[in-house]
């Protein structure tokens, strides 16, 4: 049972880094400025940071509360700003968008339990 906390821990971070390196291209800056962000050539890299830092440090159990709230930080205005299917017209990418915006609301729900709980036995914060 014990090697399911660092498991889940895992297996939710690596959207998160795995996605990180995206926000420092010319692609997804340019994605996002696309879809009405503003700033989007700064705040877009800062993101990136954000999902970076706060997965990695989810995912090896490391001042998890802390990294799991800059994962709140982060999928809140990525949510809203990047899945607003309700500003589409076309009614494949209507469907897509809102999967989109489910799952990542699937995630801020595990990022707020994370928060509370933090990242259970197996971790660095275990052993502080």
């Amino acid at each position: 049972m014990r090697y399911l906390y660092p498991a889940g821990r895992i297996i939710f971070a690596l959207i998160f880094v795995t996605a990180a390196p995206r926000h420092f291209t010319h692609v997804g800056i340019q994605h996002a400025a696309d879809l009405g962000v503003p700033l989007a050539s700064l705040l877009v890299p800062i993101s990136g940071l954000m999902a970076l830092a706060g997965g990695l440090s989810v995912a090896v159990g490391y001042k998890a509360k802390g990294g799991a709230w800059l994962l709140v930080g982060f999928l809140i205005p990525v949510t809203l700003m990047m899945h607003a299917f309700w500003k589409l017209q076309d009614s494949s990418m209507i469907h897509v968008q809102q999967a989109m915006l489910a799952k990542n609301l699937s995630m801020l729900g595990a990022a707020l339990l994370l928060t509370q709980f933090g990242a259970g036995p197996m971790s660095f914060d275990k052993h502080e």
